[in-house]
């Protein structure tokens, strides 16, 4: 027996991006703490989409020279999901010096660097979309899948089983600095249909 594909009404995107909202606001807060700026918040983009189109997103994402990138998943009341974070490596000169980082910057430094960003704004927004669902996630390692590299390179190292997933994408800046990460919420195509119920619970 097939399945029937993964599907959000309009109403389910809005509250997506509605809580989405709330949870990258929390992660936002968390990282302008960190380093000491604003950090300019987006309008998320909640979708369901195929693998191939995951992959254009993650051109769009990582359309720099190169990038680095941090994967994170994530499980709870049966929803599983990644997080991926993507840095343009012509961020670390700008992060170190916000951070005060003294040292050279080389490739361990610049990997501290990245795994605390990571840390934080994938920490803080799956928490928060969590408290809001009332579902508590645990969270795996975080796993460095390349420093200075080309998307198709991550995008071999990352997660291609499924064929359909809800992708939430959220793109942050600091303000007046030339730090720029695209983070990517990736859940299975089976969470998606424990997850619209939670949404419909929240919508009635």
């Amino acid at each position: 027996m097939t399945s029937v594909p993964a599907i959000l009404t309009e109403d389910q995107r809005d509250c997506y991006q509605e809580i989405t909202n709330v949870a990258m606001g929390q992660a936002a807060d968390s990282l302008a703490r960190l380093l000491g700026a604003y950090v300019v918040l987006p309008i998320p983009r909640v979708s369901i989409i195929e693998c191939s189109e995951l992959n254009m997103a993650l051109h769009e994402a990582g359309s720099d020279d190169s990038v680095s990138a941090v994967c994170q998943g994530f499980i709870g009341a049966g929803i599983a999901g990644e997080a991926l974070l993507l840095f343009n490596d012509t961020s670390f000169a700008s992060l170190a010096s916000l951070m005060k980082y003294a040292g050279p910057l080389n490739h361990q430094a610049e990997l501290e660097l990245l795994m605390d960003t990571a840390s934080v704004l994938i920490g803080a927004c799956v928490q928060g979309l969590g408290d809001q669902l009332e579902i508590h996630f645990n969270q795996s390692h975080p796993v460095v899948l390349g420093q200075h590299c080309q998307t198709d390179d991550i995008l071999r190292s990352g997660n291609q089983a499924w064929q359909r997933t809800l992708a939430i994408e959220i793109h942050y800046t600091i303000e007046h600095m030339n730090i720029d990460c695209e983070l990517l919420l990736l859940f299975t195509e089976e969470s998606v249909k424990t997850l619209n119920k939670k949404i419909d619970f929240l919508l009635d």
